[in-house]
């Protein structure tokens, strides 16, 4: 049960990001910058996982794992969405997608070599019927080396960020990661944003799309992803949010009015196919671990009769 309830945590988590575009493209067009919808989004969020953590009534961590996780915010989410957003000007969003999907191979072979995981054949299966499907959902037109280079350095940001989440999660819960995760990098969106000047939305509509980014693409993403990576691990975690481009294509298409081409919609049934295959092998790893821990469970009672 546990499993599956981090496959689904990490399902929902992939479709929430894959609307951060979707609410970006909006956002943008209604006159405000980057530095400043960061800002607001994790700012906001930040001030509302605050209130959820008093609520539940959870204290902020202390010491290391703060300091870690202060490290994951400012340094790690900042990292990542700066080298994305710069490269987007040196090269097509579609190469970008393209390479900044690397990063689940870059977590797979962290894992092994930080974390020591074990790596299964349906793992390695996965991984690699996922990278061809996003390969094949995005359009990847070219541009200059070094859009690529930043992509491929994003990559490798979001996936130690993911590394280093996966030992913190150990010690605090979801939400108090969330808050600190928030609270951080919206300290250092803000000291930008007011260096750049304050751009606001100029409608409605541009609020009411920054309102979406901040509930969609950033509370219920971030807090999901972190909950179901303390269940399934890095390595399956990275490979379920391959989910996340086949989300953008299809709200695209819906909303933009963007054609599905057959290249597209085969690359989004290989990360499909890559997702049952996952959930079906750490479901059966699951059921087939459940008996010895019933038999265990049962000696255990014995021996206090």
């Amino acid at each position: 049960m546990k499993k599956l309830i981090g496959i689904l945590l990490i399902a929902i988590s992939a479709a929430s990001f894959g609307t951060l575009a979707i609410f970006g493209r909006y956002v943008y067009a209604d006159g405000m910058d980057i530095f400043t919808a960061l800002f607001i989004r994790f700012g906001v969020s930040a001030l509302f996982m605050t209130l959820i953590l008093i609520l539940r009534r959870e204290r902020l961590p202390r010491g290391r794992i703060l300091a870690t996780l202060i490290g994951m915010g400012a340094l790690g989410y900042v990292g990542q969405s700066f080298l994305y957003l710069s490269a987007i000007k040196y090269a097509s969003a579609g190469l970008v997608a393209l390479l900044l999907y690397l990063y689940p191979m870059f977590v797979f072979i962290l894992s092994v070599l930080v974390l020591h995981e074990k790596v299964t054949s349906i793992q390695v299966i996965a991984l690699v019927l996922g990278l061809i499907g996003c390969a094949l959902t995005v359009d990847p037109d070219g541009g200059q080396l070094i859009g690529a280079l930043m992509t491929i350095a994003a990559a490798l940001v979001y996936s130690v960020y993911i590394i280093v989440g996966t030992n913190v999660m150990k010690h605090v819960s979801a939400f108090q990661s969330s808050t600190v995760i928030f609270a951080s990098a919206g300290a250092v969106y803000g000291m930008l944003a007011f260096t750049n000047g304050i751009h606001l939305p100029a409608s409605n509509t541009g609020w009411l799309a920054m309102l979406g980014m901040i509930v969609f693409s950033t509370i219920i993403a971030i807090t999901t992803f972190l909950a179901g990576l303390e269940r399934v691990g890095p390595t399956n975690a990275a490979m379920l949010s391959t989910l996340e481009p086949v989300v953008t294509v299809l709200l695209a298409a819906w909303l933009f009015g963007e054609r599905l081409m057959p290249i597209v919609m085969a690359g989004g049934g290989l990360i499909l196919v890559a997702v049952i295959l996952l959930t079906r092998a750490e479901l059966g790893k699951e059921n087939s671990d459940q008996p010895g821990r019933e038999i265990f469970i049962q000696e255990q009672n014995e021996l206090h009769r």
